[in-house]
């Protein structure tokens, strides 16, 4: 079992490797990259059980899907590092032809990536599908969703949310990104959602809040909590407090980079406060 320190140093490592991809191609997207790389190193190097023989049905597995796929840089470096694919190969991200499109796709065939989710809102609803069909096959294990707070502002999440709790989709643990930004400027300022919170438990859901989602024993902590309320009638939501730019202190406490990649002299700086863990690539 990976303990704390060793899951700091992977997130560690997967911080370079967005601030290097994002960086070389001059084109990307690291504020919610690195906001969200303890809460999927969590997910892969210690809480889901699967096989990195991939198969696109999962059976017998537990399941991710990112539905805010602007973020694919996070979602690749720890694919690369659970195993998936060579680390070497996160050098071709956004590069013509490469399996590491800036948004994950899958005629491609990279391993790990079951859905394309360039287009924001969709996440939710192929989640509860495939939640759906472990149930029909007697497949007990989880699946496992990410999505950006902005990204509920799309209004297909909430069609999938009512029908989620009203088809009692109870193998099901979606998790909210909620860093408060977008690309234009806070969630708030852009289209005021209210509580998430009140929100979700009106459609039916149980929900927990991890408050320091930059933090991986809470992260742990919450993702346990969450499963213990699988096969209980309800569908689960983790509302995620998290920083966008985390770990780079010129790219928190703002959405400009949500979307913008680091000059020279920048990255060099984001590097030295994130020293190399588990080799570059």
């Amino acid at each position: 079992m990976p303990t704390t320190e060793k899951l700091q140093d992977f997130t560690q490592q997967v911080r370079r490797d967005i601030l290097r991809m994002v960086h070389k191609v001059n084109s990307g997207h690291p504020g919610g990259s690195l906001g969200c790389a303890e809460f999927i190193t969590c997910l892969y190097q210690e809480v889901m059980e699967y096989s990195t023989e991939f198969d696109m049905d999962g059976k017998n597995e537990d399941l991710f899907f990112l539905s805010n796929g602007h973020i694919s840089p996070v979602f690749y470096s720890v694919l690369a590092h659970s195993g998936f694919f060579p680390v070497s190969e996160l050098a071709t991200f956004r590069l013509l032809d490469s399996r590491l499109q800036g948004h994950p796709t899958t005629h491609e065939g990279l391993p790990g990536i079951r859905i394309a989710s360039g287009s924001l809102g969709q996440g939710m609803s192929v989640g509860i599908g495939a939640a759906q069909a472990k149930k029909l096959n007697g497949d007990d294990k989880i699946v496992y969703t990410l999505h950006g707070d902005g990204e509920l502002q799309e209004g297909q999440n909430w069609e999938a949310i009512m029908y989620a709790s009203g088809k009692k989709v109870d193998n099901l643990i979606a998790t909210i990104d909620l860093n408060g930004k977008q690309i234009d400027g806070a969630t708030d300022d852009v289209l005021p959602m209210g509580s998430i919170k009140a929100k979700f438990e009106a459609f039916g859901w149980d929900v927990l809040e991890v408050k320091k989602g930059n933090d991986v024993d809470a992260i742990l902590v919450g993702l346990a909590k969450a499963k213990a309320l699988t096969g209980k009638g309800k569908p689960v939501c983790i509302l995620l407090y998290t920083e966008m730019g985390n770990g780079v202190d010129f790219m928190m406490h703002t959405h400009a980079w949500h979307g913008k990649a680091p000059s020279d002299d920048q990255l060099e700086s984001a590097l030295a406060q994130n020293p190399e863990t588990l080799g570059d690539y």
